[in-house]
């Protein structure tokens, strides 16, 4: 269905999870896929598989916390490939449902600057090379959390429903240059988001609550079950391919039904 043959995609945070599913996803249709990543291990297992299929994927290791860092990875994806066709913004870590009186200063910032200050540090870099060409699909990968109160914690949703502004106001900003930007917003989704944000936050990360399958938490969803990530890939690839040229700004539901309520 999808084809994106010749294409140059960064998926940050895809080595994991759903990342990783959407650098398969990706790859699998045709791209050349490079993972922004925090987990060497991991991307490097990402581009190992695939290259047993024969698909394009290289690991670089990024922190989208360092402005530097993200200058310096654009840069090396634009000189050996020329440009960057489709940036999917997905790196986030969790802060385990901490709510105001649990959320440190330091689980605050780190969250913040990961899911929020990432998707903007990253997208103004990339479209410095963007916008000269005209053309380009941005997806952000934003949460139910952004646009619901009562989902996840303090910090994480106060920067999921940052996400879906800056969406929003991209979206305004660019549309009119060649340049689209969504965002999707999955429900619940089967990852292990708990036991890697632990260990990227290390001695600030919270206790990791809501680990396993809430049969309490799924009376919420219409669908009764988590999603998979696949079914976020398949909205992400959507988001950037021709299928959706018209739709800009938006943010795509991707949880069983849970917000139709």
């Amino acid at each position: 269905m999808f084809d994106f043959k010749d294409k140059i995609i960064v998926v940050t945070g895809g080595e994991t999870g759903i990342g990783r599913a959407t650098v398969e996803s990706f790859a699998r249709a045709g791209g050349t896929v490079v993972i922004a990543g925090f987990l060497e291990d991991e991307g490097d297992d990402v581009v190992s598989s695939l290259a047993k299929e024969n698909l394009k994927a290289e690991f670089m290791k990024t922190d989208v916390q360092n402005e530097e860092m993200i200058e310096d990875v654009t840069g090396k994806v634009i000189a050996k490939y020329g440009r960057i066709d489709v940036l999917v913004n997905n790196a986030s870590i969790f802060d385990g449902f901490a709510g105001i009186n649990e959320t440190t200063t330091a689980l605050w910032d780190k969250v913040i600057n990961t899911n929020l200050r990432g998707t903007f540090l990253m997208s103004r870099t990339v479209l410095k090379y963007m916008m000269p060409r005209g053309e380009g699909a941005i997806v952000n990968v934003a949460s139910v959390g952004g646009v619901i109160g009562g989902a996840d914690g303090l910090a994480y949703t106060s920067s999921k429903f940052g996400v879906i502004g800056l969406t929003r106001q991209m979206a305004c900003d660019l549309t009119a240059k060649g340049i689209k930007v969504n965002a999707v917003c999955p429900g619940m989704i089967q990852t292990d988001m708990r036991k890697h944000s632990t260990r990227i936050l290390a001695d600030d990360a919270p206790p990791m609550r809501g680990v396993g399958v809430n049969p309490d938490a799924l009376k919420r969803v219409p669908a009764g079950k988590k999603g998979v990530p696949n079914d976020i890939a398949n909205a992400i690839l959507f988001a950037a391919s021709p299928y959706s040229n018209y739709m800009n700004g938006h943010s795509l539901m991707i949880d069983g039904g849970w917000t139709i309520q």
